[in-house]
């Protein structure tokens, strides 16, 4: 069963981090001086937030997939979405390792597939990952 998947950014984490722990009625499972991350059941959302002072709000959308076939299904819609499709591969992102893949809607909107298999100690690594406020400070 896929997974919903929101990325907002926001001014301060700590505060939002209260915020989202009261109205999920739940702390995160993960949580860094840049990052919170809720894996909700009820609803099944991956809802995460990441530190970004001077550029709040969404960051993106997303379909997490739950094996590499249910990524192969995601990837398939993106292609019928006909869309610039952007293939990431393999890569280190959210102090996850994923597999990904992203598109961007008619109004601007960044969606990404994806297939997380495992766990990384960094926001994010490699030619495709974005600066944190951790890194550019």
């Amino acid at each position: 069963m896929k997974r919903f998947h929101v990325n907002v950014r926001v001014k301060e984490l700590n505060e939002s981090v209260a915020f989202y722990t009261a109205l999920f009625g739940t702390t995160p499972i993960v949580l860094k001086e840049d990052y919170a991350k809720w894996m909700l059941e009820d609803p099944r959302i991956n809802f995460a937030i990441s530190l970004h002072p001077d550029n709040a709000g969404i960051e993106h959308l997303g379909i997490q997939a739950e094996s590499e076939e249910e990524l192969a299904e995601v990837y398939g819609r993106l292609k019928k979405a006909k869309g610039a499709i952007r293939e990431e591969g393999k890569c280190t992102c959210c102090y996850a390792k994923s597999e990904k893949s992203w598109i961007t809607d008619p109004q601007g909107v960044d969606w990404e597939a994806f297939y997380t298999f495992g766990e990384a100690t960094v926001y994010g690594e490699g030619a495709n990952a974005k600066a944190t406020i951790t890194e550019t400070v």
